[in-house]
């Protein structure tokens, strides 16, 4: 390892876990990444190692059969996952946040019931917020369910679920109109369990997977709609047993899943760099390696500065939740600033390979088309710097 990207003050735990996640990644992730991601093909054999390192339940409590560790934890594991391939980051991203979800807000049966089978990876979860013509919007939410005796009868159409096919469990966000004038009252979280696969779901009538979107990077994950008619979802399937806190609820898990995701640039940016500066002194322009031109040293400084700095925020964001405080202010500059270095670092090691980086036969390739993604998930810049913004103001308002 060199000597960027680095956490102070880990315990031994800490230490060796990542140890071996580094290990697993180095071994059984990069080797294969490239060539999965050009077939878009699920890693499967990549999956079942997690499994059998017991990362599915990272951050779940021990008595449930997890490991218990925290979000700092998790978010480090999601670096080094993503520093070889961002897609297996994003296979448990989401399994995660459902994951925090049902253990923070959740009723007892409701993790009595899942966290023990999501520990072990025998479900795994997707999260289920955005529409069609909801954007950032979450207020304008349109899917709908309305109580019908014991249960709750969905109808409407999601999108962008990651891990949608593959799921076995996903918590879905929709209107109930049980919370009075507020729309922000009016949101209730659903956990659906269903069959892993595609098409209209076997075991949840009215439920359907309609295949995977296309994408132009993030590849091997599904990613894809979800669309419901007349779901029957019984009512101790609501997220925490009360109606009208899905929204609170699911913003509690899109805070962490922002530290997820500028935990996955920081992982991105890293290896762009480990690229860009191997790259650089074995490739030789003018009778010396292209790492002795002054141009390139300082474009390496750049991206090193940047990689440092994005690792910290994103240790703080992390540290600040672990240790029960308000943390959208540093999950929002953290998101921000990891995603922006990531593309900028991805572009100049790209620019570093020259003719070469537009070549699939080099790895720079692939992350030139994987940083674009986390502009935009879990909320795009312009997002992340309302959130600041307005924290900034409550922080320094001063007398009227």
């Amino acid at each position: 390892m060199g000597r960027l990207a680095q956490t102070d003050g880990l315990t031994e735990i800490q230490r060796d876990i990542l140890a071996t996640v580094r290990d697993f990644v180095d071994k059984e992730i990069i080797p294969v990444a490239t060539e999965l991601e050009h077939k878009d093909e699920y890693p499967t054999a990549i999956v079942e190692g997690m499994k059998q390192l017991g990362l599915f339940g990272l951050t779940i409590p021990e008595e449930y059969g997890g490991l218990g560790e925290s979000l700092l934890t998790y978010a480090l594991v999601v670096e080094e996952i993503a520093r070889g391939w961002m897609s297996v980051s994003g296979i448990v991203n989401t399994h995660f946040i459902v994951a925090h979800m049902i253990n923070a807000h959740g009723t007892q049966e409701q993790k009595d019931h899942f966290l023990p089978r999501m520990a072990a990876g025998e479900i795994r979860g997707a999260f289920s917020m955005s529409e069609p013509g909801l954007g950032s919007d979450v207020s304008a939410i349109s899917t709908k369910g309305v109580k019908d005796g014991e249960f709750y009868v969905l109808n409407g159409q999601k999108m962008w679920l990651t891990n949608g096919g593959t799921s076995t469990l996903v918590a879905v966000l929709c209107k109930t109109d049980e919370g009075g004038s507020s729309p922000y009252k009016n949101m209730t979280t659903f956990l659906i369990e269903k069959e892993a696969g595609f098409g209209p779901n076997p075991s949840v009538p009215g439920l359907t997977v309609p295949g995977k979107i296309e994408k132009m990077g993030y590849k091997g994950v599904d990613t894809t709609e979800l669309v419901l008619q007349d779901v029957r979802v019984p009512v101790n399937r609501v997220l925490g047993g009360v109606p009208g806190r899905g929204f609170y609820q699911m913003m509690d898990g899109v805070e962490v899943g922002r530290v997820n995701v500028a935990a996955r640039g920081c992982g991105v940016a890293r290896r762009a760099f480990e690229l860009g500066i191997a790259y650089a002194q074995q490739r030789s322009t003018f009778g010396k390696k292209i790492a002795e031109h002054q141009a390139i040293q300082f474009k390496l400084a750049e991206m090193a500065t940047k990689v440092e700095a994005a690792h910290q925020m994103m240790v703080m964001a992390a540290r600040k939740k672990d240790g029960g405080e308000r943390n959208d202010l540093e999950a929002g500059m953290a998101k921000y600033l990891a995603s922006e270095y990531c593309k900028e670092v991805v572009e100049d090691a790209f620019r570093i390979h020259g003719g070469y980086g537009f070549s699939k036969e080099y790895e720079i390739e692939r992350l030139y088309r994987e940083a674009p993604m986390l502009l935009i998930g879990e909320g795009t810049a312009e997002i992340q710097k309302m959130i600041v913004g307005r924290r900034l103001l409550e922080e320094y308002r001063i007398a009227d």
